[in-house]
């Protein structure tokens, strides 16, 4: 990387390097320290927090607050354990120090400091394209060989009338509450709405869920069934085919109304209805890259309409998913850096609600497979209730469903305990084509939870050896003749 006093008025700083990633979020951090350490000269821009919202306002504090809900949710739960029940004493403020303190303990991974002794050269300043070459942040103008977007996307507010005149909250607000909400409106039953809707009943809030259309509507419907229900047996209430029409009041009494008339009065309202791609600051004209109506418009290989310039997760419109702007990182290194031809591939790519049971989600749901393949899907299934471990653990509520085609599964569904943990196993069988006979030939230890991603494999055998005929007569001739 070279650098020259500029000449001008303004004392601009003139920068050249081999990589220019904008964006200090998860897949961002990963490109630069990637390309660094294998010698390439990166620059980094970040205006705002290193770690982006994942760190900050996202993945990190919300699973932080989850674990301290679980642990209260745990003491007025145990009687089946034969151990009593307890009326938890919660600290509101107390559980979001702990989301701090999490946010904090990664802090340093993610850090300014960190990623300048791996040689990046970290500017704070947000970036803008003012060529299809240059970018210009704060007082730099900075010329790459190559530039990687990765801004990231921010809570999505809609047009409600009214909204405007009320304090809300999004995931960027909602860490900082100290004092506990006594009713906590929640327009929104995607899996942000969801698992803070669990946190708060747990911590001693009310809550009441407004759909516009199906919560978790993205989810296989049976799997998102068993959450719901979940949701609802611990008191909050899910109002589906609700869409906020108007939204009025202040600061501890606030009334949203749906269009078919229906009113949901509470103490405070958070807005989750999804995320939208980062992408006001870059003056993507300027830069010739081509928006589309999610983000940036991509090729396969997550090069934008200007070919120097990638596009990389939320801000490339696809899966909005920490693990998936980690994924392109990796995709894009191979391209940027050697030259190589690389694809980003989708299939298996999973995703996770982190709800109690959890769900997740690999590849295509039943309804998509057979809409793909027909008849040609078989479906393999076993229940949590049939596992030992989740039997010890009372942990029997969900399921496993793995589509299947030709012998190679091209889908799992996941709820139940631990489902974010279980579907990696997918991940890699689909990744990697395997047969569910290949899945079937792994050794889980007994008892886990493990299990159940065997026995599903079991499972999807099971007819062809114990429901065949020629199976039986193989047998029956074998041991007539065997000594």
């Amino acid at each position: 990387m070279t650098s020259a006093p500029a000449t001008d008025a303004a004392s601009q700083t003139r920068l050249k390097c081999d990589l220019l990633v904008i964006g200090a979020g998860s897949g961002g951090l990963s490109v630069a320290a990637g390309a660094s350490q294998m010698g390439a000269s990166v620059v980094l821009l970040e205006g705002h927090r290193m770690g982006g919202d994942c760190l900050n306002y996202g993945c990190v504090p919300s699973k932080a607050l989850l674990a301290s809900a679980k642990a209260a949710y745990g003491q007025s739960t145990s009687a089946a354990f034969g151990v009593a029940e307890v009326a938890p004493t919660v600290d509101y403020a107390a559980a979001q120090t702990h989301v701090q303190n999490t946010i904090d303990a990664i802090t340093p991974m993610d850090s300014q400091e960190r990623f300048e002794g791996f040689g990046v050269r970290v500017i704070r300043e947000f970036g803008r394209f003012v060529s299809p070459t240059e970018v210009q942040a704060g007082n730099h103008l900075i010329r790459a060989r190559r530039v990687v977007i990765a801004t990231g996307s921010v809570p999505l507010v809609p047009p409600v009338p009214g909204l405007e005149t009320v304090p809300y909250e999004t995931n960027e607000t909602l860490f900082d509450l100290s004092h506990r909400p006594e009713h906590l409106l929640i327009i929104g039953g995607g899996p942000i709405g969801i698992e803070m809707a669990q946190a708060h009943i747990r911590l001693g809030s009310r809550v009441t869920v407004i759909e516009g259309e199906r919560a978790l509507g993205g989810d296989d419907p049976e799997a998102a069934a068993v959450v719901l229900d979940a949701l609802r047996n611990e008191g909050v209430v899910i109002a589906e085919n609700a869409m906020a029409a108007q939204i009025s009041g202040e600061a501890g009494a606030i009334e949203v109304k749906t269009r078919d008339g229906r009113r949901f009065t509470g103490s405070h309202l958070l807005v989750a209805v999804g995320r939208k791609s980062n992408t006001d600051r870059l003056d993507l004209a300027a830069g010739g890259i081509t928006p589309s109506k999610t983000g940036i418009k991509v090729d396969a290989a997550l090069r934008t309409s200007n070919r120097r310039v990638y596009a990389i997760g939320d801000v490339a419109g696809g899966m909005q998913f920490t693990h998936v702007a980690g994924y392109h990182a990796g995709v894009i290194i191979r391209s940027a850096l050697f030259g190589l031809p690389s694809r980003a591939q989708e299939l298996h790519l999973p995703r996770a609600t982190y709800s109690d049971p959890e769900l997740a989600q690999v590849g295509l749901t039943e309804t998509e497979a057979r809409a793909r393949h027909g008849d040609g899907v078989e479906l393999a299934r076993f229940d949590f209730a049939h596992n030992d471990r989740a039997l010890a653990e009372l942990k029997t509520k969900g399921f496993i469903k793995v589509m299947v085609v030709k012998g190679r599964p091209v889908g799992a569904t996941i709820v139940g305990h631990q489902a974010g943990e279980l579907i990696s196993l997918w991940s890699l069988a689909l990744a990697n084509r395997l047969k569910m006979s290949q899945v079937a030939a792994m050794v889980a230890p007994y008892p886990s939870i493990g299990e159940i991603n065997k026995r599903v494999a079991g499972a999807y055998f099971s007819p062809r050896l114990f429901d065949s005929v020629l199976v039986k007569r193989a047998v029956r001739f074998v041991q007539r003749w065997i000594p």
